[in-house]
């Protein structure tokens, strides 16, 4: 019984790590006797909540995520989706599937920020919502032009499609709203949807934001690196990242009209880009054959793996998906050392070109983009297994929904805040050092102070003490006193410029002489 008691608190122990704010402060070092019974009461609260967090941990945190775990020499890589779908339930066996449509492809995917429902695009103008809980298609609607990409907006009610001519704006019902015309020949689209923000590079390498709720062109941007269709949002800041064909990546805010950063990640054109969802990590592939995982807090590089890929996505919990032909292979960083290595693999049907790999959020599925129509395949671990109902819940309702328009709307934020260190963000700036006054400005205010004192009304005084004479005097007095702290700066400044027109011996002799100069003692 004692043995178990000491296990359980040690896992209570791990458990309040996990909620506490850090370390505690210490206090020891304080003198105010008032501010270090604050903090102590405050420290002491802390301690309370994260007990009382880890208690009720079961219950608000009722799904435990898991990975594949392979027995002795087993690799977790040679596990097929027939030995996984052997083991699952029903209700998960669900998730693998595939859809052939060969005349219409090849698709592309997007996912709402829940996972409950998935937009699908065919190149030869097939549109499809489909409910992925119960796997009901929506919608289905043919607009007889080329598609080259689908995203959804702030919510499952609407998405933009990137058509032959311009990009348009869709309901649910597939009802046209808007036609973007300003955006021009689209091949890439992208949502930031804490900007409410629309970003666009068309096939002239011209880079464009529109706020989807004004309907105002916040940026409109050339890149100057010609075209390209590989496009990704940074989640952690916001900012849009580019690969370009000159093997660099630049990145852009809408406030600014030059890349923030401009980095040269391939020898050759880049092939596609993913972020992590913490935003600090970047993984690119290059048409030579390399995949890099970037650290962008100090730009470099922390891994370079052989291997092509046509699409890269990072999933929720740090999986990397990389697509090529008809091949995808899934690395994982299972030691936190972010050092990636194979963890499952998948092959598709022989002729079938992967376009876009795509995790579904909080779900152990694999969105598959190809040639031949679209797939799913499980990966477990790759979904988030808790999610927050204020944040995103696959089952809210028509009201909930609502509301959390509203409040997405009221917490919009503007796109001065997207930034690379979005902690910046509410800090104050530093004091700018104090410019130094020009002449003009200093003659100027001592001729006001002097101006001050010769207009000084004096008290009338007793008779003898009241004499012209000694208002003069006293008048002269008070100018000078005005005039005294204007003089001595100017000495000041005079004595630094001297000091600064003295010049080394060295430099004052010629060249030929300056080996016969003294040296100073060391």
């Amino acid at each position: 019984m004692g043995a178990k008691k000491e296990n359980n608190d040690d896992e209570m122990d791990e458990k309040v790590k996990k909620y506490l704010r850090g370390e505690a402060a210490n206090l020891e070092g304080l003198k105010d006797k008032k501010l270090k019974g604050q903090l102590a009461v405050r420290e002491d609260l802390y301690g309370k909540s994260a007990k009382t967090a880890a208690k009720i941990e079961k219950w608000l945190l009722p799904s435990e995520g898991g990975y594949l775990e392979a027995e002795g020499i087993e690799k977790t890589w040679r596990i097929k989706q027939e030995s996984i779908a052997r083991e699952i339930d029903i209700s998960s066996s669900k998730n693998q599937y595939d859809i052939v449509l060969p005349e219409l492809g090849p698709y592309t995917l997007d996912f709402t920020s829940n996972g409950r429902y998935m937009a699908a695009a065919g190149r030869k103008g097939h549109l499809a919502i489909v409910d992925m809980k119960t796997l009901n298609l929506i919608k289905e609607i043919q607009v007889k032009e080329t598609v080259r990409d689908i995203v959804y907006l702030h919510n499952e009610l609407f998405f933009a499609v990137a058509q032959k001519k311009y990009p348009y704006i869709y309901n649910r019902d597939g009802t046209e709203l808007h036609c973007l015309k300003e955006h021009g020949a689209v091949l890439r689209l992208q949502f930031l949807k804490n900007h409410f923000l629309l970003a666009s590079i068309n096939k002239f390498g011209q880079l464009h934001y529109q706020d989807v709720t004004m309907g105002d062109m916040v940026g409109n941007f050339r890149t100057g690196l010609g075209r390209t269709d590989v496009m990704q949002v940074n989640p952690f800041n916001g900012v849009v990242a580019l690969g370009h064909s000159s093997g660099t990546v630049t990145m852009w805010k809408p406030t600014s009209s030059v890349p923030l950063v401009k980095m040269l990640c391939h020898p050759g054109p880049v092939s596609s880009l993913a972020f992590h969802p913490n935003g600090h990590l970047m993984a690119t592939s290059g048409k030579e054959n390399k995949i890099k995982i970037w650290d962008l807090r100090k730009f470099e590089v922390i891994q370079t793996m052989p291997g092509h890929a046509k699409t890269l996505n990072f999933s929720q919990k740090g999986l990397l998906a990389a697509g090529t032909g008809s091949f995808i292979k899934v690395l994982a960083d299972f030691s936190g050392s972010q050092n990636y290595n194979s963890y499952m693999t998948h092959s598709m049907a022989k002729g079938y070109q992967v376009g876009k790999v795509l995790f579904r959020p909080y779900e152990d599925v694999l969105g598959i983009g190809h040639s031949m129509g679209w797939s799913s395949i499980l990966i477990p671990g790759s979904g988030e297994p808790n999610f927050d109902s204020w944040v995103a819940n696959p089952f809210e309702t028509s009201k909930q929904r609502r509301e959390k328009e509203v409040h997405s709307l009221l917490d919009k934020l503007p796109p001065e805040t997207i930034m690379l260190d979005p902690t910046k963000v509410g800090t104050v700036r530093a004091p700018h050092k104090k410019e130094k006054p020009t002449k003009k400005e200093i003659e100027t205010e001592m001729e006001a102070a002097i101006e001050t004192a010769k207009d000084t009304d004096f008290k009338k005084k007793t008779k003898g003490r009241n004499k012209p004479s000694k208002r003069a005097k006293k008048r002269q007095e008070m100018i000078e006193r005005a005039k005294k702290p204007f003089l001595e700066q100017q000495i000041q400044e005079h004595e630094t410029s001297r000091k600064k027109q003295k010049t080394n011996p060295e430099t004052e002799m010629p060249k030929s002489l300056q080996r016969f100069v003294r040296q100073k003692a060391a």
